[in-house]
């Protein structure tokens, strides 16, 4: 199975978006397929199947693949376009001076009815071919049955066409009567303020990105290697994995890698949110798009292109925009079935007009004010829009969101379950005491804990030196228990109680442990031969303004909850500093998972935050899973959401934006319902007995502000705080 996204060309609406993913789901060897309207991409899932094959799929829909996505790319035809829509406007200006001059008594053509008849058709020919990319997609779409916005428009303006063309025909007759049921002006118009609307859309959509291409746009476009004692200036294409790079002050990383001399303080805002300069040293890791401040380093590049941090965080926040929450999938439903709905009241609305006696001409009117004022935009637009906000929002805040259901979900949020080591405390330990019942001096054993934990991913082995180990042989991992290795021959576990009960030891060092947990340590047992040889206690250190971030989360009416698998009176005395009321200690992995899920199942909406090994299954079973960057793979790969600066107090942040943001989307769907049940019905004519009707130059206009109401609405989001 593989997967590729593809930067997509010709889609209008979000019947387009919808449309397109139902004929690529219908096609054999294509497995699932999600459509991004605002960022114009498809995320296709696939097997046996070509590129070019899924490319030709998507031109016989009626749209054009324009390649591997790889970055969000500024629109640079904005300023052509804008000259473009600038003539066609004087075009229509002096249409609509033709056509309305003898209303106003200015010299007018009226008078040589067959020379304006000829006149109208070369304008509409003008306008048709500026156009024509809606009527063909319009024709295409139909063909495809996947009718979408660019369907309506293309039979409202060659309903216009045909009548009026009839007209000149019964004017070159002699029949001058139709001078004045000619409409080539509506067709015109129609595709004019379709596409200046279309226009302004793109620059208020393109707004939307800004966050995401600011992430694109960080990296640097050379870097400077180290040769032979020279320095030489290439592109970032021409790094090679392990070149050594320089950075001068004032100058970005151009790749991640490993200092290897060299110090400096370099701003990491972009990514992490934090704008506090952080020292980088030998050893040090920096990542691309780094502003170097005051040093000069000397760098080993590890991670090129696609692997470099900054790709996977935009191939992250890319995805999440490209996943749809359930309220977008209902909406694009809707959309879907919006078309020939519509067609079908357009038709049902001519009908019914030529059975009450209207005039042929002003029931094709009414016709083709329906089909014009109709505008499955608004509605398509709604949701994707305001997710695509959000998700920069969230990743100017360091949070970055794998899935759009996080901000969906994020409101509900009702209980937060906290892991303890390297959530809650930073994970940094220290050694606080040592009871050796060994006849080793405590450096050797030391020596020997050390050597084995260099082996661990757990939080704890970070408290232990990594200097002058000793070879560790048959190394094992103990899950939720401890670790296993032989060092010279001997066999050596290190671990916690459960390990103790595992091996069936007794302990007989009750007193020492109680000493241990009374001073908030972590204890560890050293065993040997079967017996335990020591006890080692190691601290934590709490992480800044956690306590501040548990009121703010009380104050929000939020139950929270710490989960560890550490003893339950070392978690309680640090539940007792922060404030947290509600402990579940001494579990283990599954017990943490078993836990979150039996909340779930007590209609609990759970965010879970961990960082290790043991965390992951319990992050799988929440309904968002957090973890902070600095977490073992499997956690952050097991998460919905990464905390790239380990901010926890970010989490606030979630909660709000998912708020502000399914307020907006609430607002974005009410407005686009209820201009269609406003205008669909006046359209109609319902309200012609009142004198009150609408033309299809005034629907074009409505339609177009229709779309550009929830674009403005959404763009708010942008400015809340």
């Amino acid at each position: 199975m593989k997967k590729i996204v593809l930067k997509i060309d010709g889609m209008t609406c979000s019947a387009c978006s919808s449309g397109l993913e139902k004929y690529l789901k219908r096609q054999k060897g294509i497995i699932d397929v999600n459509v991004n309207l605002i960022l114009a991409i498809a995320t296709i899932t696939y097997e046996d199947l070509k590129t070019k094959s899924i490319e030709n799929y998507i031109k016989e829909a009626g749209f054009k693949s324009l390649g591997e996505f790889k970055s969000l790319d500024d629109n640079t035809t904005f300023k052509k376009e804008k000259k473009i829509l600038i003539f066609f406007g004087l075009l229509l200006i002096i249409l609509m001076y033709i056509t309305m001059a003898h209303m106003i008594g200015v010299p007018n053509l009226n008078s040589y009815p067959k020379i304006y008849s000829l006149i109208l058709i070369l304008f509409s020919l003008i306008f048709l071919i500026y156009g024509f990319d809606i009527i063909k997609n319009g024709f295409k779409n139909l063909i495809h049955k996947i009718p979408n916005m660019d369907t309506l428009v293309t039979f409202s303006v060659i309903s216009s066409l045909i009548y009026s063309l009839y007209g000149v025909f019964k004017i070159f007759n002699n029949d001058l009567s139709y001078i004045h049921n000619l409409y080539f002006e509506s067709s015109c118009m129609v595709i004019y303020f379709i596409k200046l609307g279309r226009f302004i859309e793109g620059i208020s959509k393109d707004k939307t990105k800004d966050a995401i291409k600011s992430l694109v746009q960080i990296t640097p476009q050379y870097a400077v290697i180290k040769k032979n004692k020279t320095e030489e200036k290439i592109t970032i294409d021409e790094v090679k994995v392990d070149d050594i790079l320089i950075c001068y002050p004032g100058d970005k990383i151009a790749v991640d890698g490993i200092v290897v001399s060299g110090k400096t303080h370099v701003n990491e805002s972009f990514i992490t949110g934090e704008s506090k300069p952080v020292l980088k040293e030998k050893n040090s890791t920096v990542i691309a798009g780094s502003i170097n401040y005051d040093g000069i380093i000397n760098y080993q590049a590890k991670k090129i292109g696609r692997n470099s941090t900054i790709s996977e965080i935009v191939r992250m926040v890319v995805e999440s925009t490209n996943s749809k929450t359930k309220i977008q999938r209902i909406a694009d439903k809707v959309s879907g079935i919006f078309v020939p709905i519509i067609f079908i009241i357009a038709l049902t609305t001519f009908l019914l007009h030529i059975l009450f006696g209207t005039s042929f001409t002003n029931s094709l009117n009414y016709f083709v004010t329906v089909l014009v004022v109709a505008c499955p935009c608004a509605l398509g637009l709604a949701v994707p829009l305001v997710v695509v906000i959000s998700n920069g929002k969230c990743a100017k805040k360091g949070l970055y969101l794998k899935k759009a259901e996080v901000i969906e979900n994020a409101r509900h949020i009702d209980t937060i379950v906290f892991d303890k080591t390297g959530t809650l405390t930073y994970g940094i330990l220290k050694i606080d005491e040592v009871f050796n019942y060994s006849d080793i001096n405590d450096k050797e054993l030391l020596k020997i804990v050390s050597s084995l934990e260099a082996n661990s991913t757990h939080p704890i082995a970070t408290a232990f030196s990594k200097n002058n180990l000793l070879k560790v042989d048959d190394f094992e991992n103990i899950v939720g228990m401890g670790i296993y290795g032989k060092i010279k021959g001997k066999d050596y576990y290190v671990g916690n109680l459960k390990l103790l009960q595992k091996l069936k030891i007794k302990d007989t060092h009750s007193l020492d442990y109680e000493f241990l947990t009374d001073q908030g340590c972590s204890i560890l047992y050293v065993i040997s031969n079967q017996k335990v040889i020591a006890l080692i206690g190691v601290k934590d250190i709490i992480r800044n303004n956690i306590k501040d971030l548990i009121q703010s989360l009380k104050n929000l009416k939020i139950n929270v909850i710490m989960l560890t698998g550490d003893n339950k009176k070392t978690a309680q005395l640090i539940a007792y500093e922060l404030g947290i009321d509600e402990i579940v200690a001494d579990v283990l992995p599954q017990q943490k998972a078993s836990f979150i899920k039996s909340l779930i199942e007590d209609n609990k909406k759970v965010l879970m935050i961990g960082d290790g090994i043991n965390d992951a299954p319990a992050l799988v079973n929440a309904t968002i899973g957090v973890s902070i960057s600095d977490g073992t793979d499997i956690a952050v790969d097991s998460s919905d959401v990464v905390l790239m600066n380990n901010d926890l107090n970010n989490i606030i942040e979630l909660l709000e934006i998912s708020k502000s943001s399914f307020r907006i989307i609430k607002q974005n769907l009410f407005w686009a319902f209820f201009y269609n049940l406003v205008m669909i019905p006046v359209a109609a004519g319902i309200l012609s007995p009142f004198n009150i009707v609408m033309n299809p130059m005034i629907a074009s206009l409505a339609m177009t502000l229709s779309s550009l109401t929830v674009v403005f609405n959404s763009l708010r989001l942008r400015r809340t705080k």
